[in-house]
Formats: structure tokens, sequence, C-alpha cells
């Protein structure tokens, strides 16, 4: 049995990015708007974030700020996550 793929011209592709990237839409949203595969369109999404990067602008004081919040905000999380998993083994194993 031989499944029919279908192809897309980059235009379509870019243009699927574009509504992703430029409008911060989610990709589940645009995914299922245009009868597209999730995966197919972060694929599309990656790339064009990589062809244009140089694009971006740079990223202000508040906003380098708020990412190291964010950024120890998740090494806390983790820290804690692992913490947590390990006394859940230790008591766990103590009741058996």
């Amino acid at each position: 049995m031989s499944k029919n793929r279908r192809s897309f011209t980059p235009e379509f592709k870019e243009e699927a990015a574009k509504m992703v990237v430029e409008t911060g839409r989610p990709v589940a949203s645009v995914a299922r708007e245009n009868g597209l595969n999730e995966q197919t369109l972060r694929n599309w999404v990656n790339d064009y974030r990589k062809a244009h990067a140089a694009d971006e602008p740079p990223l202000t004081v508040s906003e380098r700020a708020r990412l190291r919040e964010l950024e120890k905000e998740v090494r806390e999380l983790r820290m804690e996550k692992e913490f947590l998993g390990k006394a859940a083994a230790f008591f766990a194993s103590e009741y058996r």
C-alpha cells in the first residue's frame, strides 16, 4: 500500500510558519486551521526561525531581565522536582 504524500510549495510553508511566528498563535491552532500535522508545522517554524534569525530585533534590557528571572525559576523548579522525586522514592522504600 502506498500512501500519497502531500507536497507543499515553499511559499505555503513560509506563510504557515509566519502565522505562528509573527502573530504568536499556537502551532496546534494554525495546524488545525490549515489541515496540517502539528509536528510538520513545528518543523517549518523552526526552519523559518533559523532562516530569519538575523531579522529579529535584539532583546531589550527589560526582556533580558525577565529572561534571567525565568531561567532562575526554571532551575529552582527542576531542583525541587528532583528533590521531591528522591524523597518520594525514599518514603516509598520505607513502607515496603
